[in-house]
């Protein structure tokens, strides 16, 4: 199973952003809302707040950030799929929504590749494995390896924590339970906030999640870092292997990198689309943007226009289902 690494970083630099549609406003000026499927505390709100701070600079209008945390992140996404079709609710939607979700899901009440209209990706980063600390130092997990052994020495007595059932950091750990017979107990949050402030008391024992939200555990050591999803290792991380390092574990086929994208509600017309395509390729390019998110694991990457984003995730959407289906994972 294969999450090659895409090619559009170069987006970045594409064509010129100068256009008479940066002059127009979105939905007549009114306020725009910025949907955050998640609560507080997490990776994706620490990038929601990132957005929404510069956002509303760059589109002369009040952003607002509406925290909607629950199911995975499904229900701050229907609520953008139900808002009205003028670009003033906007959300910022993760890869497996828009390609695992359809297969992973028994029944949805939207499609999200029909009833979400693209506007461009935003970022795109591994997730990290991390435990809590004086945990590792107790039972001896001093890399990913040992702490294997332990999980299938002691079945289900290792608690791994996530943003969410059906997330990546979910479909993640189910691979990797497939792969290895771990078993380690998966407990769903609602949320990575909720999660990582377990994982700090001890009530759980690790995670898989994306890195903004964990980083400074990390450094503060409260947090041990044993992996990263991706097959190599990350340039900024150099000491953390990837999960494909691990072929005696049967992990080699391994390699999942996730990343979010802002969409807004199907039927949106062409022109919003492409004003706030255009906004956030603006945002991207300032480079205080993507310094502050660089450090925490986010690569900061758009799309040139909104049909590349679409074309995006039709092409990622057999790997996400091979991705479910290897997980065996399946949700109501």
């Amino acid at each position: 199973m294969r999450f090659p690494r895409r090619t559009l970083l170069a987006a970045l630099a594409a064509a010129p952003l100068a256009s008479p549609a940066l002059a127009q406003t979105v939905g007549g000026g009114r306020t725009v809302k910025l949907v955050v499927p998640f609560p507080p505390g997490g990776a994706v709100d620490i990038l929601g707040r990132l957005v929404g701070e510069r956002l509303g600079a760059v589109l002369g209008q009040t952003v607002v950030v509406e925290n909607r945390g629950v199911a995975g992140g499904n229900i701050g996404d229907d609520a953008v799929e139900r808002a009205p079709a003028d670009g003033t609710t906007i959300g910022i939607i993760g890869v497996t929504t828009l390609c695992a979700a359809p297969t992973l899901y028994k029944t949805l009440s939207f499609d999200p590749q029909k009833d979400l209209a693209p506007v461009s990706e935003v970022v795109t980063g591994a997730v990290m494995c991390v435990v809590n600390a004086q945990t590792a130092a107790k039972h001896g997990w001093t890399d990913f390896p040992s702490m294997i052994a332990w999980a299938k020495a002691h079945p289900g007595d290792v608690r791994m924590g996530s943003s969410g059932t059906g997330t990546t950091s979910h479909l993640t750990i189910e691979a990797v339970n497939r792969a290895t017979n771990a078993q380690i107990t998966h407990v769903p949050y609602r949320g990575g906030g909720p999660a990582i402030s377990d994982l700090v008391a001890g009530t759980i024992d690790m995670m898989f999640d994306v890195m903004p939200a964990l980083m400074p555990h990390v450094e503060g050591g409260r947090f041990k870092a044993l992996a990263v999803s991706s097959a190599k290792r990350l340039p900024f991380l150099p000491n953390i292997p990837g999960l494909a390092e691990f072929t005696n574990l049967g992990l080699g086929h391994i390699d999942i990198q996730t990343w979010s994208a802002i969409m807004t509600s199907g039927g949106t017309p062409e022109p919003v689309l492409a004003r706030l395509n255009q906004a956030v390729r603006q945002l991207a390019q300032q480079a205080e943007f993507a310094d502050r998110l660089r450090p925490l694991g986010y690569t900061v990457i758009t799309s040139e226009t909104p049909a590349a984003l679409a074309a995006l995730i039709r092409a990622e959407t057999p790997r996400w289902q091979e991705l479910v289906r290897t997980s065996g994972v399946t949700l109501d």
